[in-house]
């Protein structure tokens, strides 16, 4: 973030996958964190506390972590379109694979069903600007273990379900399973779709200033 707020890289998109992780936001409250240390412990899952907005959101194998390390300034672009530009390009990346997702009136992420009274997380958003830079970003859900969940309250709502792309697209056997090669073709997706997407909130934003 440092590097990038003074000019010494240039716009970034970091597309990974983490190891099992359970990550609070700054100001997350801890007892939405269901399991005990010690079965959190066995399963190898480590808890952190990060400088991100949000609740506590799991990470692992299967999930598409991307962190975009963007100089908003730069681009005329405000927080709120911003977002909705992460959450649109988790949407178009799902429905490259056939499956119908999108944006959820005051909760943010990515959500299968959406406007249903049984929506379905498929992804988290969680971001920090920092000296007009942000950071932290989205994890949308390949092919992760979606019992994981299960040892939390995902962003602070409890009973949600969370489903991954793989589930809502009716896959099994070992295409079912976390990969690094799902994330891997997911992220070039969501690389195309996000380039899109912010390139059509710099459009819109010209027009606005027209």
């Amino acid at each position: 973030m440092r590097a990038r707020a003074e000019g010494l890289i240039p716009d970034t998109l970091l597309l990974l996958e983490h190891d099992p992780v359970l990550t609070l936001g700054r100001h997350a409250d801890p007892s939405f964190v269901r399991a005990s240390s010690e079965t959190l412990e066995a399963r190898g899952i480590e808890l952190i506390r990060v400088e991100r907005g949000g609740e506590v959101t799991y990470h692992g194998p299967g999930q598409l972590v991307a962190y975009p390390i963007i100089r908003l300034a730069d681009r005329a672009l405000l927080l709120r379109p911003f977002v909705r530009a992460l959450e649109a390009a988790m949407a178009d990346t799902a429905a490259s694979y056939g499956v119908e997702a999108g944006h959820r009136e005051g909760h943010p992420g990515c959500w299968s069903a959406a406007g249903s009274d049984q929506p379905r997380k498929l992804g988290a958003l969680g971001l920090r600007v920092e000296r007009g830079v942000s950071y932290h970003g989205i994890a949308l859900n390949v092919t992760t273990e979606l019992t994981a969940f299960e040892l939390i309250d995902p962003c602070g709502l409890a009973g949600i379900e969370v489903t991954s792309i793989a589930r809502e697209a009716g896959w099994s056997g070992d295409a079912a399973r976390p990969s690094t090669s799902s994330v891997a073709t997911a992220a070039d997706r969501f690389l195309a779709a996000f380039s899109q997407r912010i390139a059509e909130a710099g459009r819109l934003r010209d027009r606005a200033a027209a």
